[in-house]
């Protein structure tokens, strides 16, 4: 056996580096964090190649002192942590002083810095060995150069992916800080190419609407709540905006983006039944809490975290969402997915229109920002905001291609160019007190009469022996009757299965349930458990049980399946929610119990059905997430029909 040693500081260094610095992305997220905790106001970061070539972090914070550069690129010094007692309150993003002797032991590191403008240091460091070190002219705040990362550890570049998508690393890191700090201003640049650029306004909508989009930012509703040890500030988007993964909720801890499965978890169960199968929600959670109930030294990339109290932070979240999804409208517009209609523009006249528009908003060489008038706007150019700013000289490229890709979309906006969009979704939106009877309104609100949150439906006629027809004072509605049926018995299962006792209900013949080894210690260990929620289990010889009855609600014919759905719960989780269980039994015998497609309703039955739609928590959609009804605005029907005027055609044609 060979002696034990200490190891040399560099190659300390890079075995440091290999948990701090995974990939491109982690340098630029180490260095964006010392930015920010250095109270800096603006963030610009350029790279090279996705990062592999070059990475270079400009901010105007605080600065780092003369004398202490040395000392910034050795293990452990950081001017964040004084003492132990700092571990419990860590208020900084970066703390543990691993991050530049990480960077600079795995790449050459170049830092410029200055306390005030005027006089500032510059240090060059090449595999964690000092090169240079000298005085030069630059402006308060600090840059750092990364460059040839893993030159010397080669082993590391054949596990990264392809370039485009470390970019796409690169560029989710900033995006989150950036969501994070809504007060600093962020810009991004890959190859001289401006992907990202935020105000800095401290408004987070703003923020969204650089990242995701106007269109999707005018699709969210903001979010407010607290109790005595939790306030939460964000946004969540209507049920109609979802994504295919949860990798579009970002939840912010005190500034800090964490994964946490049971608060992404929480964010979606906020929406119940509003969502589709299998589809997710847009979200930016900004949750603030005392320090001293989160520890967030338990990984070395600080994005996990152990929160105290965390079942109370999850179901504050959730009740949250859920609050203000019940104060929306939530029917969706039936030619919301439609392509607008051809009209007789031609492709010249459209060109001609953006580039008249263009004039109008962007300035020469100048990137486009987005601002909080822009979102209030209405107007065409500004909805076509995008996530990459763009600057003049790239203005005719990037037209061209959303003309050829989205010519029937912008045709049909400049038909409305001088008239307002009479279903616009304000974006400011009144914040609604869900206990009371009384909605607060802002002043400009005042105005205009409150919205129903459901239409007064009159009923027409069945269609296909499926959908229900029927219209209101704002058009008419679409309703499929299976889906109409199947939420108002949910609601009603639902209901049902919340108010049965504890009562047990004897079976003819006992359920004997088998198991392997593994499986039966672990129901042994958390028979109480079951008993609780209504299953009670006798061991019967080896690796088996017996029940001899069940809870009352159980449905009937289904009592085997029900209880071993309840035990594969348990089993998979470590645990059962009687609530949990009973909400997917109600969902599933909503859905066998409804009528469904093809089954003839006479006048009385449809309105009848119509009726108790109205009466529904959420009318809006089935348990499954689909839509129960769509509407057919008067003002689209007149679109279709030719009786609202293209203004300009007007003027061409009286020309």
């Amino acid at each position: 056996m060979t002696r034990i040693k200490e190891l040399p500081a560099i190659l300390a260094d890079q075995i440091a580096a290999g948990e701090v610095v995974e990939r491109p992305a982690s340098v630029v997220k180490e260095l964006i964090e010392n930015a920010i905790d250095a109270q800096s106001t603006q963030i610009d970061v350029y790279v090279a190649d996705s990062g592999l070539s070059l990475i270079k972090v400009i901010d105007n914070g605080q600065g780092i002192a003369a004398d202490e550069l040395e000392l910034a690129f050795r293990r452990h010094s950081t001017s964040k942590l004084h003492d132990k007692s700092g571990l419990f309150k860590i208020k900084t993003l970066g703390f543990r002083g691993e991050a530049l002797p990480s960077i600079a032991s795995v790449a050459d590191v170049t830092l410029k810095t200055a306390m005030t403008d005027g006089q500032g240091m510059e240090i060059e460091i090449r595999g964690g060995q000092q090169v240079d070190k000298k005085i030069i002219a630059r402006p308060q705040g600090t840059e750092v150069i990364v460059k040839a990362l893993f030159y010397n550890t080669p082993a590391r570049l054949k596990y990264l992916k392809s370039p485009q998508t470390e970019l796409a690393v690169i560029s989710d890191i900033v995006d989150r800080l950036a969501l994070g700090h809504p007060e600093i201003a962020f810009s991004l640049h890959n190859n001289e190419r401006a992907l990202l650029q935020t105000a800095g306004n401290s408004n987070l909508q703003q923020t969204i609407s650089a990242i995701y989009g106007v269109k999707n930012a005018q699709q969210m509703l903001s979010v407010h709540a607290n109790d005595l040890d939790f306030t939460i500030d964000g946004f969540v988007s209507l049920p109609k905006l979802t994504r295919a993964t949860k990798n579009y909720i970002t939840l912010l801890l005190n500034g800090r983006y964490i994964r946490n499965y049971q608060l992404a978890n929480a964010v979606i169960k906020g929406y119940g039944s509003k969502l589709m199968v299998g589809r997710y929600p847009l979200a930016v959670v900004a949750l603030k809490l005392d320090p001293v109930l989160v520890d967030v030294n338990v990984h070395p990339t600080k994005q996990e975290v152990r929160i105290s109290k965390e079942k109370q932070l999850c179901e504050l979240i959730k009740t949250a969402i859920y609050q203000r999804l019940a104060t929306e409208n939530l029917i969706p517009d039936a030619l919301d997915n439609f392509k607008s209609a051809p009209t007789s523009l031609d492709f010249a006249d459209l060109d001609a229109k953006l580039n008249e528009t263009s004039q109008q908003y962007h300035h020469q060489d100048q990137p486009i920002v987005v601002t909080n008038q822009a979102l209030k706007s209405q107007q065409p150019t500004k909805e076509m905001a995008t996530k990459t700013s763009v600057t003049a000289a790239s203005m005719s490229a990037a037209k061209k291609a959303i003309i050829i890709e989205k010519r029937q979309d912008l045709t049909e906006k400049l038909k409305n160019w001088d008239q307002k969009y009479q279903n616009k979704r304000v974006l400011e939106e009144p914040q609604v007190a869900v206990n009371s009877k009384t909605t607060m309104v802002t002043a400009s609100e005042q105005s205009e009469p409150i919205k129903k949150r459901f239409p007064d439906l009159r009923y027409l006629a069945q269609i296909h022996d499926t959908y229900l027809l029927a219209e209101a004072e704002d058009g008419f509605y679409l309703i499929d009757q299976h889906a109409a049926q199947e939420r108002c018995k949910y609601e009603y299962f639902r209901v049902a299965m919340g108010e049965v006792a504890k009562d047990q209900q004897s079976l003819l013949v006992p359920l004997v349930l088998d198991y392997s080894t593994s499986d039966a210690l672990i129901i042994q260990k958390n028979i109480a458990k079951l008993a609780e929620v209504g299953v009670q289990l006798e061991e019967f010889g080896q690796n088996s049980f017996i029940i001899h009855q069940h809870p009352t609600w159980f449905e009937d014919g289904k009592e085997e399946t029900m209880i071993r759905e309840m035990i594969d719960c348990l089993l998979r989780d470590g645990k059962i929610s009687i609530a949990a269980f009973r909400e997917q039994t109600a969902i599933n015998m909503s859905c066998r119990l409804s009528i469904k497609a093809h089954h003839h309703l006479d006048d009385r039955q449809a309105r009848a059905l119509l009726s108790q739609l109205a009466e529904c928590e959420n009318p809006f959609n089935c348990p499954h997430g689909r839509p129960v009804l769509i509407h057919f605005s008067k003002s689209a029907l007149e679109k279709m029909f030719k009786r609202i005027q293209d203004p300009h055609q007007s003027q061409r044609n009286q020309l």
